[in-house]
């Protein structure tokens, strides 16, 4: 069987002009990395402002599991079957992190004969936005500590900076560190942290900015410190905002590349669901929306995640109103929900099935509460057995959700037509009333308790003390009518990943609360949720090499 790698490596890649010209967009409208990848222009984006949009379509999935899901491939292979069905249809996509690449997750450029190409281009640096991202982070965090070394005019409190550098890569041993040691000259001591790029504000507000003007804008509101009578000092006070915007103007257009069926595929920023807001850019889906009748995006890792900040956050800064929502799950991964060891995953076993597929119907139950149809699809394995696929075909339709089975990754566009068309006929047939699951007027301990108490199924909330004193600040400051993005573990409902399935009565800890003011939402982490990660004990970049000129290992 061949690799992921190997597939993408033997594809036969269109030049991304070719690509263009089949969606209207001119070599003029282009500014191109090579001869595979493009970044679309701002006099493009400019000149189809006033289209119609399409239809958007929302692809998200079960909690994760060792026996994996699909969903990136599920959005591919979708794409590539609306193209075999005559559709004008985008895919809208994350840009990969390095920091899963070189550590155990892998990739997020799909999966077999569903991937977007070049697949080695994406996965590593790619136009090199979360480069201009992490170096527009590290030059605000420069900029405030030079700040307090050359005279600290504005007062700031060395103890309460609150903002942190970051990097791309999993590195544990920067999760807490002392910056400033030597000599006089070398700066002002003081304890510092990293976050991996991915949660950086900046990669939310490259993701969130409707267009440069709000970019700079967003970039002046992010709160680095504090001063000693405990008001804030923001990068706008710094003078940072135009230096960060120069580094950041090129990441600001979408990037446009294909699958290995030639159907176009912006990629475009990339947040983790679990640290992060876990969304595209919305200057991309709102791009793709005005090039297509249909567009196919995806949110990050389980629906309690992505799927929940992508209609609680993202929809609701960008007026956006998703048609349909395509929940993703595998048998495979019901059954390990259900409690069966990942080495038992290929027998059948219907009991196993009905209990674990307790974690499908909370997810089922909790995107209806958004108002958006549902269409629920199974990522088919070859060791699925007729009994299995049946069952949760029927406990799908017995709650009101439409039905397909995919395999996209076996067989690319053609293995996805049912599914495509199962799509087609909801979006035909039923009517998106979308509303996300709280109100902007609720308190943020009341966003924080909706979310954990209706989505995740939590029986009560805790805050630990410096989470509660954030909270209570940020809405003396006047935010608190902003949304809240959790930062949570994503194996499970619960902020204990070792619950799995469906649990209940658990209580969900708020352990540590900030603001993004420039982001424009709270951030709350739960449980022992940690913002840099770190490499496994066997880090997929040992795997990685390059033979004969080609990069060998990613998948």
């Amino acid at each position: 069987m061949k690799s992921d790698i190997q597939i993408a490596q033997e594809a036969s890649m269109l030049p991304i002009t070719e690509v263009a010209a089949g969606l209207g967009i001119s070599a003029d409208d282009l500014e191109l990395y090579g001869k595979y990848k493009a970044k679309l222009s701002e006099s493009y984006m400019d000149s189809i402002k006033d289209r119609p949009d399409g239809k958007l379509v929302l692809v998200t999935a079960v909690n994760p599991t060792p026996a994996g899901e699909g969903k990136t491939t599920t959005t591919i292979g979708i794409g590539e079957a609306m193209g075999r069905l005559g559709k004008k249809a985008v895919i809208a996509l994350r840009e990969p992190s390095l920091g899963p690449c070189f550590g155990i997750k892998g990739g997020a450029a799909g999966g077999g004969y569903a991937q977007v190409v070049p697949m080695e281009d994406l996965n590593l640096h790619f136009t090199g936005d979360f480069h201009a991202v992490t170096a527009a982070n590290n030059l605000l965090a420069a900029i405030l500590d030079n700040h307090i070394f050359q005279g600290n005019a504005l007062n700031i409190d060395p103890k309460q900076i609150v903002w942190k550098r970051c990097l791309d890569i999993n590195d544990r041993a920067l999760r807490n560190i002392i910056v400033g040691l030597g000599k006089k000259t070398d700066g002002v001591v003081r304890e510092d942290t990293f976050v991996i790029t991915v949660a950086s504000e900046i990669m939310a507000i490259l993701c969130l900015a409707a267009d440069m003007d709000d970019l700079k804008a967003r970039l002046s509101r992010i709160i680095v410190a504090y001063k000693y009578d405990g008001t804030p000092v923001t990068a706008g006070d710094l003078n940072a905002v135009g230096s960060m915007a120069a580094l950041l103007k090129d990441a600001m257009q979408p990037n446009l590349i294909q699958t290995i069926e030639h159907t176009p595929a912006i990629v475009h920023g990339g947040p983790f669901a679990n640290i992060a807001h876990g969304c595209n850019s919305i200057r991309a889906t709102r791009t793709a929306l005005k090039m297509a009748d249909y567009v196919i995006t995806e949110a990050g890792f389980g629906a309690d995640l992505g799927a929940e900040k992508f209609f609680d956050i993202k929809c609701r800064m960008a007026g956006l109103k998703p048609d349909a929502v395509v929940l993703v799950a595998t048998v495979r991964a019901l059954k390990y929900n259900g409690g069966v060891d990942k080495t038992e995953l290929a027998n059948e076993n219907l009991e196993a099935l009905a209990k674990g597929i307790s974690n499908l119907e909370k997810h089922i139950e909790n995107l209806q509460k958004f108002k958006v149809p549902v269409i629920v699809t199974l990522n088919r394995f070859t060791s699925d057995t007729d009994a299995e696929l049946k069952f949760v075909e029927k406990f799908c339709r017995d709650r009101d959700c439409d039905f397909a089975l995919s395999e996209a990754w076996e067989k690319g566009g053609e293995g996805a037509k049912d599914l495509a068309t199962r799509i087609l006929v909801t979006l035909e047939n039923k009517i998106s009333r979308f509303e996300p699951v709280y109100k902007d007027d609720l308190s943020l301990c009341e966003k924080i308790e909706t979310v954990c108490k209706e989505i995740y199924g939590a029986a009560a909330v805790t805050y630990d003390p410096i989470a509660l004193k954030a909270i209570k600040k940020a809405e003396e400051m006047g935010f608190g009518k902003v949304p809240v993005c959790l930062a949570k573990n994503q194996y499970s409902l619960s902020d204990d990943p070792k619950k799995l399935g469906r649990p209940t009565g658990f209580t969900v800890n708020i352990r540590e609360a900030y603001m993004s003011a420039g982001a424009g939402f709270l951030v709350a982490i739960t449980g022992t949720m940690m913002t840099m990660p770190g490499l496994p004990k066997k880090p997929a970049a040992e795997g990685i090499d390059v033979q004969n000129g080609k990069i060998t290992g990613l998948f």
